[in-house]
Order: structure tokens, then C-alpha cells, then sequence
């Protein structure tokens, strides 16, 4: 017996037997259905309120974009840990210790800035273990240690800081050749763009593809079906929290180099607008069901509401209103469609 990716989640292989589903049952297995349909219908929503403002408009494309990009790089990973069954909340703080990382490197000891860009990615990477090791080890739920990580990493980076330089936000002196893999423009259109796409094709293809994509889904789909079937659980959570912190260190490189600085708070509203994006594009909460789509659409229909409201000429407070909303109406529907998809039928 073993387990294989059925329609973005997890099943173990069977006898087999004449199958005939229907085609719109095919359909609603599909995770990413939910988030593909809600973002066709807000932009459209957003392209006829504000027709005349400049949202559909090359400028106004590329604005959504940015503000997509950077989250759905950390989003990527952050589906795939919550596809496996855990959660990853460290991924704020650990933004905002890879820029400072490089600040301090860069401006206060004048170190190159290539070798602390390194230096910055290999804390993720550490979070990332630390977090996973915790986890498996402890068995505790992964909600509460990422958490705890969270503030841990965000004290110690103040502390540090503050010993060091006695400040929590510092300039970067970048050179050019750092400048131009994070921080290259193209009229409004950043280069953080182009590492999404890289970084959703990665994500589809370890999900889609390869052998270690079914070990995910077999990780939250039953875990104690998957141990038995001689997927190796324990590295599979440790891999994706390493993943998932390097993602994270990743976008703080790329915020304080396409802003100048490193700044201790960076990234800290990403905490729950990854895990919410991650979920309005189809992941359940409860591991084993998901698609890689399904996380870019959720990414994309944020980045649209976010610059769609604002083209408007509404307060931008409303944003937390829109995605409050999607955030219930998506795991309400996500789990309802789920179990139609299976039982119907």
C-alpha cells in the first residue's frame, strides 16, 4: 500500500476499480476552485468601480503584483508546512532578523554585503530547525512553538541590536550586484515579482512531482498511516520548517535591500496574512488537502484587494474587513466541498 496525490491531497493506493465521476465532481476536488473564482470576481469587481482610477492599468497592475509577491514567497512554503498538518509563526520576527543581519553587517562592522546576505539566509534556515526539531521532539502543537519562536527571535534581534549599535533599525550599504537581484525595477513592476513565479514553480513542482510532495500530503493527510507506510514524517516537518524560515529570511534580504534599511519589525504583519492567504486558496487547517495553485490565487487575491481598495478612494481599513470575510467564508467552504467532493455520489 502506498500513498499517492489524488486532486491535491492525500490517498492511499487501493484495488483498483472502475471509476466514473462525474465531471463536476472532478471539478469541486480541486482545492484551488474557491480561490481562482474569487479572484476572478474581485478583480472584475474592483476593474468596474474603479475603471477610471488606473487599477487595470499597467501601473496599477504592477502594484498588486509587488505587494503579492513578497508575501507569497513566504506563502509558498507556509502552505506546504500547513499541507503537512503544522503551522509556522515565526516567520515575522525571522523577517525582520535577516534584514537586521545585514545592516548591522554591512553598516556597523563594514563587512561585504554578500557574505552576511549568506550569513541572514543560514538564520532562517536555523529558525527553521529549531522549530522542527521542537516540534517533532516535543510533540507539542507546532501553533504554540512557532509562536513562542516568534517572540523569541523578535526580542533577541531588539536585544542585540540595541548592544551593537544601541538602535532596532539600521541603513544597508549595499552594492550594486545585490541591488539588481533584490532590488531591480522594471517601471513599477519590482523584482520580487520574478521570485514569486520562481518560487510558486519550485512549490508546484515538489508538491506535483516529486516523491516528496506525496510524503507531504501523506504527513497531514493521516500521519500515522504515512509512519507505517514508511514515509519519514519527522524529516519532512523539519525540511519544510527549514524551508519555511529560509523564505522568511529570504524576503527580509529583499525588503531592507530594496529599502536601504533593516528594521527589527519587518515583516511582522506577514504572522497571519500567510496562514490567512494560504487558506482562502484551499489548504484545510487540519493538513493533507492543498495545491500550490490554490496559494498563488489566494496570494493574488489579497495583493488585489489590498490595491483595489486603495484605488478606490475607501479607507484602507476596510482591507482587514475583506479578508476577515474570505478568511470564514474559505474554511466554511473549503471544508463543505470537501466532503461533498468525497461522499457525493
Amino acid at each position: 500500500m502506498t500513498v499517492r496525490d489524488v486532486g491535491g491531497s492525500a490517498e492511499l493506493d487501493r484495488p483498483s476499480e472502475p471509476q466514473h465521476r462525474p465531471a463536476w465532481r472532478t471539478v469541486l476536488r480541486r482545492p484551488e476552485l474557491g480561490a481562482i473564482c474569487a479572484f476572478v470576481l474581485t478583480y472584475i469587481f474592483f476593474a468596474v468601480f474603479t475603471a477610471d482610477a488606473g487599477f487595470v492599468s499597467i501601473n496599477g497592475t504592477a502594484g498588486w503584483l509587488n505587494l503579492a509577491a513578497e508575501l507569497g514567497i513566504i506563502a509558498i512554503p507556509v502552505g506546504l508546512l500547513m499541507i503537512a498538518g503544522e503551522f509556522d509563526l515565526s516567520i515575522g520576527s525571522t523577517v525582520g532578523a535577516a534584514s537586521m543581519v545585514v545592516a548591522i553587517g554591512t553598516n556597523s562592522f563594514g563587512l561585504p554585503i554578500w557574505p552576511m546576505i549568506f550569513l541572514a539566509l543560514m538564520a532562517g534556515v536555523a529558525v527553521g530547525v529549531v522549530n522542527g526539531v521542537a516540534v517533532v521532539k516535543t510533540n507539542l502543537p507546532s501553533f504554540i512553538v512557532t509562536l513562542a519562536t516568534n517572540f523569541i527571535v523578535i526580542g533577541a534581534t531588539m536585544g542585540v541590536s540595541r548592544l551593537i549599535a544601541n538602535v532596532t533599525s539600521s541603513s544597508i550599504v549595499a552594492t550594486d550586484s545585490a541591488k539588481f537581484v533584490f532590488a531591480a525595477r522594471w517601471g513599477q513592476a519590482n523584482i520580487s515579482i520574478f521570485w514569486w513565479l520562481l518560487a510558486t514553480a519550485i512549490g508546484f513542482w515538489v508538491l506535483s512531482r516529486s516523491v516528496f510532495g506525496n510524503w507531504i500530503y501523506a504527513t497531514g493527510g493521516n500521519l500515522q498511516a504515512a509512519r507505517g507506510a514508511g514515509v519519514p514524517v519527522e524529516r519532512v516537518k523539519i525540511i519544510l520548517f527549514m524551508a519555511t524560515g529560509l523564505a522568511a529570511a529570504f524576503v527580509g534580504v529583499l525588503q531592507g535591500v530594496q529599502w536601504n534599511s533593516g528594521n527589527s519589525t519587518y515583516g511582522m504583519g506577514y504572522v497571519f496574512q500567510a496562514p490567512i492567504v494560504v487558506v482562502i486558496g484551499g489548504i484545510l487547517l487540519t493538513g493533507g488537502y492543498g495545491t500550490v495553485t490554490g496559494i498563488f490565487f489566494g496570494t493574488a487575491l489579497f495583493g488585489v484587494i489590498s490595491t483595489g481598495i486603495f484605488y478606490t478612494g475607501w479607507n484602507t481599513d476596510w482591507i482587514q474587513l475583506f479578508l476577515g470575510t474570505l478568511l470564514g467564508a474559505a474554511v466554511l467552504a473549503n471544508s463543505y466541498i470537501r466532503r461533498l467532493a468525497l461522499t457525493s455520489s
